[in-house]
């Protein structure tokens, strides 16, 4: 009788009781989630594990830098990232493979002659809805309402009212920001809300601002009003004219705004005898087309 209390206790039993089949079933499902929680901290803990999260969060960031600099080759995200070829290649043929990218050919610029051409890497269209296109569908049947019920300037409003809080929030910063630095300012700050800009000088004079992601670009597709007040909010907060040469909506591979020098706008601004009455805008529309012409053949270039 003894052994048995001690049994009992043993296997965390009552003393007094019989070992009932609930008894044994609560045992039993215990010493299970005790061992679940034990193989899961295990688990959680060991090298191989963290070397998948590593692995997974790598692989985020090579699909990241060519949603923002693609088409890329491997060796430049190699360089940028820090890894091997090998480390490089196992990362894109697994994106590859989850079709996140897809491979093109393209000979670098300045190369002639004979030689193979580089393979690079681009993002795809589901790559690029990977990067969260969030409640699409949402928004542009509450677009459709409105555009229905009140018409088309109903959606450009609150598409004015949309953008409205980055002007608020950036229109004191640009005031006190060098001309010079206006675009890289602006960049940074719609990259941090997830449209991974960039800025970079035009070899005809001015800059181009690109959006290698657009978070909104399905409803875009279908209301360009989107488009066109970031456009204007973008002229007010650098404070010179600005051109959308290419729209990701549109179906390029890129969003790219030409940015006029201020040093021209200010040239512009001082009409002569030969230029009175005409807007800045007017006059410097023959320097934005030819900007334009070499911007979209690069957009779409991006887009193959």
């Amino acid at each position: 009788m003894r052994n048995c209390i001690l049994a009992d206790l043993a296997l965390g039993l009552s003393p007094g009781k019989e070992l009932r089949h609930t008894d044994v079933v609560k045992y039993v499902q215990g010493k299970q989630n005790a061992e679940k929680a034990a193989v899961t901290r295990r688990v959680a803990t060991s090298p191989v594990h963290m070397d998948i999260s590593a692995e997974r969060g790598t692989r985020a960031r090579v699909a990241r830098l060519i949603l923002e600099h693609g088409p890329v080759t491997a060796g430049a995200l190699g360089e940028r990232l820090g890894l091997t070829p090998a480390a490089v290649r196992r990362h894109l043929d697994a994106l590859l493979a989850d079709g996140m990218i897809e491979p093109r050919t393209a000979r670098p610029r300045g190369q002639r002659g004979r030689g193979r051409p580089a393979k690079m890497f681009a993002i795809t269209d589901a790559g690029r809805s990977a990067f969260v296109h969030a409640y699409d569908d949402l928004a542009g049947s509450a677009l459709r309402f409105l555009a229905e019920r009140l018409g088309g300037e109903a959606v450009s409003e609150f598409a004015r009212a949309q953008v409205s809080g980055l002007v608020s929030r950036l229109e004191s910063l640009m005031r006190e920001v060098p001309a010079e630095q206006r675009v890289r300012v602006l960049a940074e700050a719609l990259s941090a809300e997830g449209y991974a800009a960039s800025a970079s000088a035009t070899g005809k004079g001015g800059e181009q601002l690109c959006q290698h992601h657009c978070p909104v670009a399905h409803v875009a597709a279908q209301f360009p009003q989107l488009c066109e007040a970031e456009t204007e909010a973008f002229g007010r907060l650098l404070g010179t004219p600005v051109q959308r040469l290419a729209t990701i909506a549109n179906g390029d591979g890129v969003c790219t705004t030409h940015v006029s020098s201020h040093a021209l706008a200010a040239r512009h601004a001082r009409p002569d005898s030969s230029t009175a009455g005409l807007s800045t805008a007017h006059l410097s529309t023959a320097h934005l087309s030819t900007a334009h012409l070499s911007s979209t053949s690069t957009s779409k270039e991006s887009g193959r």
